[in-house]
């Protein structure tokens, strides 16, 4: 059983903790925060949830100085991802970084770097790509059932209300709707094309903070294909994905980001629907990955390989970069 340790006990953390009991091979043993009260709530929690003690550490360093922990899952704001993912990697421990990968491409760069010379495990935290219904979806392309895929369309949008004060729409922490959703819906789309030729963004920023708010990404490929992409903070957006291909289309109905069914459409045939609905909430089945990836020896997952990792980034970059975002990592 993979011994993980949590740093930042915020929302996401939350979701993913709970959903920690189908974790087949692994058990969530430590939790850090800069606030001991706060590790404290988090690690009783979901002690509870678990059935077994978990230890509330405070500051992240005494988590990666645990001999204790084997594999650390990060869930600081984004702008924070890149030190302490590189932190973790020096510490030699596992990591499972919680997406976006970073907040630049930049930051991207050298956790990539840093994982390779320290030669240890680091993939992004993609649930989606682990969803038996995008596993499925994956497989039918594979087999040619919708013939070559030409184009993928994907959108992901709420409405959000502006509050200074939270972290979505606090610029120093990484906020915006490219870090938030963009990320779901051009990891979605390199996933099924590759990494794209050019990038196209268009959009609006929140005027009082300096966060992007919407904006609609067009990724083209030298050979014709193409992905048109929407995320928005300003819209309530279903959430449908669509991989269209030569002889037919497979939709994934909302939200696509975690599914529970494909429906495949193919020339002159009635569609199929298939349910595949993971266990659980399916979070867990990223740090199944992880530990299985381990086992098997493995630096890299091959699902989710740190080469996407920073062509999606590299897509983010270019988006923010169009739209007049000025993201950073904080060192």
């Amino acid at each position: 059983m993979l011994r993980w340790g949590l740093i930042g006990p915020g929302r996401i953390a939350a979701k993913v903790a709970a959903d920690f009991p189908n974790v087949t091979n692994g058990r969530l043993v430590a939790v850090a925060s800069r606030d001991q009260a706060r590790a404290e709530a988090f690690a009783a929690e979901h002690a509870a949830l678990a059935g077994h003690p978990v230890r509330p550490l405070q500051g992240y360093q005494a988590l990666l100085d645990d001999p204790d922990v084997d594999a650390v899952y990060i869930a600081t704001p984004h702008s924070d991802h890149a030190r302490h993912a590189i932190a973790a990697i020096e510490a030699g421990k596992a990591v499972l970084l919680e997406k976006s990968f970073t907040a630049t491409l930049d930051g991207a760069r050298q956790v990539v770097e840093a994982a390779r010379a320290h030669r240890v495990f680091v993939m992004e935290a993609m649930w989606t790509r682990f969803q038996p219904a995008i596993r499925r979806a994956q497989q039918l392309v594979a087999d040619g059932a919708i013939g070559p895929v030409r184009a993928v369309t994907a959108d992901l949008g709420v409405r959000r209300e502006l509050d200074v004060t939270d972290r979505m729409f606090a610029l120093e922490l990484g906020g915006g709707a490219l870090l938030d959703l963009g990320v779901y819906v051009v990891s979605f789309a390199q996933h099924v094309l590759g990494a794209p030729d050019r990038v196209l963004a268009h959009g609006s920023l929140v005027p009082e903070t300096g966060v992007d708010a919407e904006a609609g990404i067009l990724l083209g490929y030298d050979d014709g294909r193409s992905a048109t992409l929407q995320i928005s903070f300003r819209l309530p957006l279903p959430g449908n994905a669509r991989i269209y291909g030569t002889e037919g289309w497979i939709d994934i109905p909302p939200r696509f980001h975690h599914p529970d069914r494909l429906v495949l459409h193919r020339t002159g045939a009635d569609p199929i629907t298939e349910e595949l609905p993971p266990r659980g909430a399916g979070y867990a089945l990223e740090f199944i990955e992880v530990a299985e990836c381990l086992r098997a020896g493995r630096q890299e997952s091959p699902t989710m390989p740190l080469a996407d990792s920073l062509a999606v980034q590299g897509v983010l970059q270019q988006a923010a970069d169009q739209l007049g975002v000025a993201l950073h990592d904080r060192w």
